[in-house]
């Protein structure tokens, strides 16, 4: 069985430091607005990876599901981009806490997008360790899609990064 997913937040720090080293790392907060990106934590070999999520846009009912981006609950709660998927340690994470008290109507509602997303995703994590494992092997041995391939984080560059960073 599967450790249970959570979600957190990476520091904003780190994603810097990771950008230094490869363009295609996202920054930590959306241009449009100041919230900070979110995402999923899980394993993939013994390395912990985050992935992030996208809040649900018309696009994603339309897209297919491809091997670096899974549409969650066909798109009606958004999807995760595998392609940006970041190592990370214990020290670059901040758990989110979704029983916390919101003070507005929007939080509130940004609140309960992401119950309803990890609880999706809990339900349906197969498809999350599949598809990320998939994504990882092929990009580390050279046989990903090169249309996929150059969406993808340079992930083997990244684990040594994340391993001087968080030395």
């Amino acid at each position: 069985m599967k450790e249970q997913l959570i979600l957190v937040r990476l520091d904003t720090a780190y994603c810097n430091y990771l950008r230094e080293f490869d363009d295609k790392v996202p920054y930590n907060y959306n241009e449009k607005e100041l919230r900070p990106f979110v995402g999923v934590l899980f394993k993939i070999d013994k390395l912990m990876y985050f992935a992030p999520l996208s809040s649900p846009k018309p696009k994603h009912l339309k897209l297919k599901t491809k091997l670096d981006f899974l549409k969650i609950d066909n798109g009606k709660l958004g999807a995760i981009n595998f392609n940006n998927m970041l190592p990370v340690t214990k020290n670059n994470i901040i758990k989110l806490d979704l029983d916390k008290e919101c003070l507005t109507k929007s939080e509130e509602k940004y609140s309960k997008l992401l119950k309803e997303q990890i609880y999706w995703l809990n339900r349906n994590n197969e498809k999350l360790y599949g598809r990320s494992k998939k994504l990882y092997d092929k990009y580390i041995n050279g046989t990903l899609d090169q249309n996929i391939a150059k969406r993808c984080c340079n992930f083997k560059l990244l684990e040594e990064k994340c391993k001087e960073y968080n030395k």
